[in-house]
């Protein structure tokens, strides 16, 4: 059975994750882990190259040992307000009697070549469908005759500074970066199915600092957004409401945090307890409902103008209605919160699911977690876009060539 080892590392402003996954024909499996509290970054991006180093070298190191492999090379998740999304369109005259391999690369190449913030640099060129003279709604044009194909494409960009710097962190810690993946694509891969993909879904990872939007209708992405603001403004609204330290108020939220509590759910102590056993006074779980549930509707509320706005916006110049039938999926650290679905549910109007990552064998049984959705992410979307076999494949080229000098030199 093939297999192979690959590598991914979430940079967040509340920590690193370092996964190495074991990539099979048809699975994934965990082999290490390394997650480490974050030092030197926030929402604005890393302020303290020399902390943030500190940070990932511990991160990677936890993971080696775990996995008894030395890492070589990463793939890495970003996410940053200064991200960037654009559906764009490419036209070319069909070369020949039928459309090749080249044409589509053509094709993609025009819709890529549009102008672009002089700041930005591309990170994910994403082919959504292609018509040729009056057929539209083509996902795979190989073969098809015609005269002129349009191909749509969906391109995130980031800012240079932002991807930069990120990538500068992990190569001083003497890794190579082999791709910088959007954190909203790469949650994506861990918690939707196909079928969520096809009639219409958006995926809300919520993490500490960000929320990482994604939209995706007739199987492919046609919307990504991050929103600069996300469950630590409920960390903050606690520890303002009753006067006590950030850290504590971080425990009570992941302790007892949960929004309006359904007439069927009951909660069977109202007390909210310290960690030594003892009863906080001024705090019983509905007053931190009334501090908690304002600040994730109003989180959500942001998250729902923005799907009314890019649906509006595609009906505009498309003429198509945009319907998400599978409805809402949330995911990441911030989508823990005791019966978020049930406050979700009546912001949407519509089916919400909280995700955890999927389809992946993990012997330590932890790594269940939205909080691992985005990290998980990137292993199957490296395993998706079969990025490691093309890595494989330039490997054992480059070992052929270096096989041959050795040879001559020892005739």
């Amino acid at each position: 059975m093939e297999k192979t080892l690959v590598s991914s590392i979430e940079i967040g402003h509340n920590k690193i994750v370092t996964l190495i996954g074991k990539i099979y024909n048809n699975n994934i499996k965990i082999v290490g882990v390394g997650k480490i509290k974050s030092k030197g970054i926030n929402k604005k991006g890393i302020y303290d190259l020399e902390s943030i180093n500190r940070c990932i070298k511990k991160s990677i190191n936890k993971a080696e040992k775990m996995a008894q492999y030395k890492i070589q090379s990463a793939y890495l998740s970003i996410s940053h307000k200064k991200i960037k999304c654009h559906n764009e369109i490419g036209i070319i005259p069909i070369s020949g009697k039928e459309v090749k391999k080249k044409d589509i690369d053509n094709v993609i190449y025009s819709a890529k070549s549009i102008k672009i913030n002089n700041e930005h640099v591309i990170l994910h060129v994403i082919p959504q469908e292609y018509s040729i003279d009056k057929r539209t709604g083509i996902k795979n044009p190989i073969g098809l005759s015609g005269m002129r194909m349009k191909g749509r494409v969906h391109l995130i960009t980031c800012h240079k500074e932002i991807y930069n710097n990120i990538k500068k962190s992990i190569e001083k810690c003497k890794i190579k970066v082999k791709e910088l993946i959007f954190s909203g694509i790469a949650s994506s891969e861990a918690v939707l199915t196909h079928e969520e993909k096809k009639l219409g879904v958006c995926m809300i990872d919520i993490g500490s600092h960000s929320i990482d939007l994604s939209v995706y209708y007739n199987g492919y992405t046609i919307y990504n957004h991050v929103i600069p603001y996300a469950s630590s403004l409920v960390t903050n609204d606690i520890a303002y409401a009753f006067s006590i330290s950030y850290k504590q108020a971080e425990k009570i939220k992941i302790n007892y945090g949960c929004t309006t509590i359904p007439i069927l759910e009951k909660i069977n102590n109202n007390n909210v307890l310290d960690k030594k056993g003892n009863v906080i006074k001024n705090i019983t779980i509905q007053s931190l409902i009334d501090v908690i549930e304002p600040r994730y509707i109003e989180l959500l509320n942001i998250v729902k103008s923005k799907i009314i706005k890019i649906q509006k916006k595609i009906y505009k110049n498309t003429g198509k209605e945009v319907e998400l039938k599978k409805g809402i999926v949330i995911t990441g650290g911030g989508s823990k919160i005791k019966f978020l679905k049930h406050c979700a549910q009546k912001i949407f109007f519509t089916t919400v699911r909280i995700a955890k990552p999927k389809n992946v064998i993990d012997k330590y049984k932890n790594i269940y977690d939205p909080i691992y959705s985005t990290s998980i992410g990137v292993l199957k979307y490296v395993k998706k876009n079969s990025l490691f076999i093309k890595n494989s494949k330039n490997i054992n080229f480059i070992k052929k060539i270096i096989n041959k000098i050795n040879s001559w030199i020892i005739k």
